[in-house]
């Protein structure tokens, strides 16, 4: 049986696009995320708290990280400075950020795709020197709200420069929720010679309908780690309608019933989905969440 890691980050891409909550409150949503079984969880991002006030608190949530066992926690970070504030802070797990996309990576970090991609050399002797892991994940694999659709070169440059400097996993970022199943398969079947051995994950939004659909696709590809959020929470503030990550307890119910094995109990992530939508205080997208599991 495929096994697939799904990595929860509501408490990063699912919260970044809100009203700032209390960290008391995120403690209760992690506390419910943590429930469900999950095994990775994007705990916040070491940003700056001016263009993301929402996460202004990441260093404040890293010291409540402690408090829970089997869970390995990360942070994603925009460029050196934030990697050495996520390691100050106790992470042990480093997600970098490089979009495929000039103009997406200059209003999402102010430079573009090259100078983004030349700071993965010191984000990962940084990470490594700290004895954490790096990932790199690649934004507007498919789509840019500027640039309109993202050449696969650029996705591959990005990845090979990755591999080149020894991260420990890359993903490729629907960014905008415009990617499509057959898009999907080709693009992970040109990416995966590039990375090798490195881990392959794959992350998506549902803005458009197609998330669940596109997440499949790249399972069915030999992708095994998926990014998601309980209630389908979060979006990207830097790009335009960029809303919606696939929900967890969607994506658990649609590998749970394709024979495929993830560590997230259904029925957790469906109430985790519940807190997640008290807390921001507005309906959320999940589809599990308004009409609830089937009967088995």
């Amino acid at each position: 049986m495929t096994h697939v890691t799904i990595r929860e980050v509501c408490l990063r891409d699912g919260l970044q696009i809100e009203e700032p909550i209390s960290l008391a409150a995120k403690i209760e949503l992690l506390e419910a995320v943590v429930a469900t079984g999950v095994r990775e969880v994007e705990a916040t991002a070491f940003v700056s708290p001016s263009k993301v006030p929402a996460l202004a608190d990441a260093e404040d949530l890293a010291v409540e990280l402690k408090r829970f066992d089997g869970v390995e926690f990360s942070a994603l970070v925009a460029s050196p400075n934030g990697a050495l504030r996520a390691i100050s802070a106790g992470l042990n797990s480093i997600e970098y950020v490089v979009s495929a996309a000039d103009a997406h990576s200059r209003a999402n970090v102010g430079r573009g795709t090259a100078e983004a991609t030349a700071a993965i050399a010191d984000v990962t002797r940084i990470a490594h020197d700290a004895g954490a892991t790096v990932e790199v994940i690649i934004a507007t694999a498919w789509d840019c709200p500027f640039d309109g659709p993202t050449p696969a070169p650029r996705v591959l440059d990005v990845a090979a420069a990755a591999t080149d400097l020894g991260v420990d996993r890359i993903a490729i970022a629907d960014t905008i929720g415009t990617a499509t199943p057959g898009r999907v398969t080709s693009l992970v079947a040109q990416v995966q010679p590039i990375v090798g051995g490195v881990p392959l994950g794959a992350h998506f939004h549902n803005t458009r309908g197609a998330g669940l659909a596109s997440a499949y696709a790249a399972v069915q590809a030999g992708v095994t780690r998926l990014d998601s959020s309980v209630g389908g929470l979060g979006g990207c503030p830097f790009a335009p309608g960029a809303s919606g990550n696939i929900a967890t307890e969607d994506l658990v119910y649609l590998l749970r019933d394709s024979g495929i094995d993830v560590d997230v109990d259904l029925t957790a992530a469906i109430d985790a989905a519940g807190v997640a939508q008290r807390l921001v205080g507005h309906e959320l997208p999940s589809a599990l969440l308004r009409a609830g599991d089937r009967k088995l």
